[in-house]
């Protein structure tokens, strides 16, 4: 295979490469804009029923292909369903409901340095020394970002309850990437993604017969509709093939690096289709953590694995 990593990007991969990014960070902001309509456990479920229907036509066949594979690494296609699509998705718009779109989209770039602290913690991966301070550096922006830029929040340990339950969310996060590499690279991850879809319907369906009981769904609006929509298609299934895509053809850790874009599309998105207001403090935290992803993706870490 032709080392497409070093390659100079067309526009046709850069297009591949931002595609995911900007979807993601729009389902912030449609989960925010709905998060008064649907409760997060129907709008997970709602979520993944979409993405199944989407799924289902090309999925199936390496799906049924792989069926026996899924058995011998249960545990971590188990995992990783509980983890990655049904905790993470669900505490993600749980927490939108009472912290800001961009909030929650600052704090999604945390991922990669959880994903290292734990790699090292728990599988003795390597932790160069340029790396870990990187994650001190990104670990500034994001308390920055959690405790508005006021220290006295952090003396008080005073968080939005939001942004609580999205680090939470990240850690589901990066449990499921860690998981995920346990998985051999020879199964399909489509098929994969479809067992991982299923498995998580299959928790969501007595999760929201729960949620029922308190609270309903409301899609008498035809805004609220189209966000399902568009949270069940693009940010659950074309993104997905697009960064799958845009591995192939520039590497892992090009491609990955492109995920924290994320801020600056959220932020966009929502002072443009949300309202809000974009703060210094804000801004602050993101440059902090952009700051920590160039330290910890300098020349001499870019080559330390996959993502």
């Amino acid at each position: 295979m032709a080392n497409t990593s070093s390659s100079a990007l067309d526009w046709r991969t850069l297009l591949l490469l931002l595609l995911p990014p900007l979807f993601w960070a729009g389902n912030f902001i449609a989960g925010r804009a709905v998060s008064s309509d649907v409760p997060p456990v129907a709008l997970s479920l709602i979520r993944w029923g979409l993405a199944t229907l989407c799924l289902l036509p090309f999925a199936l066949k390496p799906f049924w292909r792989d069926r026996a594979h899924y058995l011998t690494y249960r545990w971590h296609v188990l995992g990783t369903a509980i983890t990655g699509v049904t905790a993470f998705n669900l505490l993600v718009y749980w927490g939108l409901h009472t912290t800001s779109a961009t909030n929650g989209i600052i704090l999604n770039s945390f991922i990669p340095f959880l994903v290292a602290i734990f790699g090292f913690l728990f599988y003795r991966q390597q932790l160069p020394r340029r790396q870990l301070l990187g994650l001190l550096v990104s670990l500034a922006g994001v308390l920055t970002v959690v405790s508005h830029g006021d220290v006295l929040v952090l003396r008080t340990l005073a968080f939005a309850p939001g942004d609580i339950i999205i680090f939470l969310a990240m850690i589901c996060w990066a449990l499921f990437t860690l998981w995920l590499k346990q998985i051999p690279a020879s199964i399909d991850r489509t098929g994969l993604m479809l067992c991982q879809v299923l498995i998580a319907l299959a928790v969501l369906l007595p999760l929201y017969v729960w949620e029922s009981h308190t609270s309903h769904a409301h899609l008498e609006q035809t805004q609220t509709l189209w966000a399902l929509l568009y949270i069940g298609i693009f940010p659950s299934v074309i993104a997905f093939l697009a960064y799958a895509k845009a591995v192939t053809l520039v590497g892992s850790v090009r491609a990955s690096v492109f995920i924290h874009a994320m801020p600056i599309f959220g932020s966009l998105l929502s002072s443009l289709l949300l309202k809000e207001a974009f703060h210094g403090y804000q801004l602050a935290g993101m440059l902090t953590i952009f700051s920590g992803i160039w330290l910890a993706n300098s020349a001499n870490n870019a080559a330390s694995g996959k993502v």
